[in-house]
């Protein structure tokens, strides 16, 4: 499929990769960001958002129409610059970088570590800290619609300078190239561009010999929410109330965006393709794969004496709730006074 809109960028310098600059498809991430919600990334959904059919979840795709002779693939990468920060707590040492007035979590895959100590040693050496970054973004989501996500970077490549046809040539500063499913997400009140694992079978292979704690985890999707006004054609949304044959499907598209810092968001840029109703095979955890681990994770917080629900009462000013921020004796409510006889 021919491009719509070819990238039109200033030649730049090329880039050191941390393995390998520009992503593969049989690549296997490794997520870092372990927080109590992670399992709720993939969207927290009601019981009638789950039973929609765009989203229906499974642990192999064998079924799904094969979209792949095009060379489409789910994807998100893209170039940032900023000062990179590596701060000492105690026996532990974390990264981020600063973008603007803004500091965002960095981080690497395990298997990464060796090279992303060459983007230690190449500050070390040069006193530079601020570098031109290939990384993938990593959006975390929370069941409030309300409650931003966390958002943080994982490094794959530093621009240096002495290798060629790497994605940093293909990008400008703050650029991302960004291949997904374009739809609402229950979550998150701005369309998203869903990013799904794209499909192989020795992904398959692994996926069916793992527990369903680790199964849940590796077919995580990123939700990136995207600004794009007079969008070529509109994001998917659930309709609860529409019959399941009329509901209709997420479309995949493959744009051109930029991240914007003061947005926590991506706003769109170009088309790289035209939209195409045929996504390529994905994987996606199973219901129940999901409602082992939950309910896993909240046996576990219980044992610990920790309440895994949602907080009551209304939210205070710092977003917690008014019944578990409330503190002392609660006030007596004076007596009503006796009526005056006439």
């Amino acid at each position: 499929m021919a491009s719509t809109e070819p990238i039109k960028n200033k030649p730049t310098k090329t880039a050191v990769p941390l393995e390998s600059a520009t992503p593969k498809r049989e690549e296997v991430e490794d997520d870092t960001l372990n927080q109590v919600n992670n399992l709720e990334k993939d969207g927290v959904v009601s019981s009638k958002e789950q039973s929609q059919p765009a989203l229906q979840e499974q642990n192999s795709t064998e079924n799904q129409p094969d979209a792949t002779s095009s060379g489409a693939l789910f994807q998100a990468v893209g170039i940032i610059t900023g000062k990179v920060n590596f701060i000492l707590e105690g026996d532990n040492e974390r990264s981020t970088i600063t973008i603007g007035n803004k500091e965002y979590p960095l981080f690497y895959a395990p298997r990464k570590q060796r090279a992303f100590e060459a983007l230690k040693k190449e500050i070390e050496a040069t006193g530079e800290s601020t570098q031109r970054l290939i990384v993938y973004p990593k959006f975390t989501h929370f069941p409030g619609r309300d409650q931003p996500p966390n958002i943080g970077f994982q490094a794959v490549g530093f621009d240096k300078g002495r290798h060629s046809e790497v994605i940093s040539q293909q990008l400008q500063d703050m650029e991302f190239k960004l291949c997904g499913l374009w739809q609402f997400i229950p979550v998150c009140r701005t369309p998203c561009i869903s990013v799904f694992k794209n499909f192989t079978k020795e992904r398959l292979d692994y996926i069916k010999q793992s527990e369903p704690a680790k199964k849940v985890k590796f077919m995580k999707a990123s939700h990136l929410p995207l600004f794009w006004r007079d969008a070529l054609v509109p994001p998917f949304r659930f309709n609860p109330k529409a019959p399941k044959e009329e509901q209709g499907r997420p479309v995949f598209v493959q744009i051109k965006a930029k991240f914007v810092p003061h947005r926590d968001a991506f706003e769109f840029d170009s088309l790289l393709e035209l939209p195409q109703e045929l996504p390529p095979k994905f994987l996606k955890a199973s219901k129940d794969d999901k409602a082992t681990v939950m309910a896993q994770k909240k046996a576990a917080l219980k044992a610990a004496g920790k309440d895994f629900g949602p907080p009551r009462g209304k939210p205070t000013a710092s977003g917690r709730s008014a019944e578990r921020t409330f503190k002392g004796k609660p006030k007596e409510m004076p007596k009503p006074k006796p009526k005056a006889q006439q």
